[in-house]
């Protein structure tokens, strides 16, 4: 028997933060992108004078349940896409680490991202979460969003490449992208239950 359409899983939202108040073209050697990464980036607000999208708004106003990581930017995403609404703060959906490799000279911090990111990937962890860590916690992450979407829309603010690892897992357990808004800044991908 075939769901009623009152019946289906509500829609999941997923957003990536607003701009961070963090230069990400500050140059430094790769001790200091780590300190950066710790002391200014991962704590960091979001920069002045950002609203967000009126779409991501309405979806968030629609959303029974709106979740945000713990990390600022991420939070003050989701108050600005929820004004007044009690969100569920919950560190299963923080961003993966980035540790940086220890590799000389001097670079962006944006550069040192990519490096970061790459030698991750590989295995190279430094003590911090790896990848599999990562990766058991995105299916986590995904299956509470699944789970809490029986109830109805539910809307997520965290972050580029966390959201990323979520889509596999998300798409496994049936939900199809019905709109793809990419991954800078404010944008948002939302899925929709597709039955087998």
């Amino acid at each position: 028997m075939s769901a009623t359409p009152s019946q289906r899983p509500g829609r999941i939202t997923i957003a990536r933060h607003g701009q961070p108040d963090a230069n990400r073209e500050t140059r430094l050697d790769w001790r200091g992108y780590e300190d950066w990464w710790d002391n200014i980036y991962q704590p960091a607000s979001l920069a002045a004078g950002q609203s967000a999208p009126d779409k991501l708004k309405a979806a968030a106003a629609e959303a029974h349940i709106v979740y945000a990581s713990t990390l600022t930017r991420a939070v003050e995403t989701a108050e600005a896409a929820a004004p007044g609404r009690e969100l569920e703060i919950d560190p299963v959906f923080i961003e993966a680490e980035l540790p940086p490799p220890a590799m000389p000279g001097r670079y962006m911090a944006k550069t040192w991202g990519v490096f970061a990111r790459c030698s991750w990937w590989f295995g190279f962890a430094r003590g911090r979460e790896s990848r599999h860590e990562a990766e058991a916690r995105a299916a986590m992450a995904a299956a509470r969003l699944v789970e809490a979407a029986q109830d109805g829309d539910v809307v997520l603010c965290a972050h580029g490449w966390f959201n990323r690892m979520m889509r596999p897992h998300i798409r496994s357990a049936g939900w199809r992208c019905v709109s793809d808004g990419g991954d800078s800044y404010w944008s948002f991908r939302q899925y929709e239950y597709r039955a087998r």
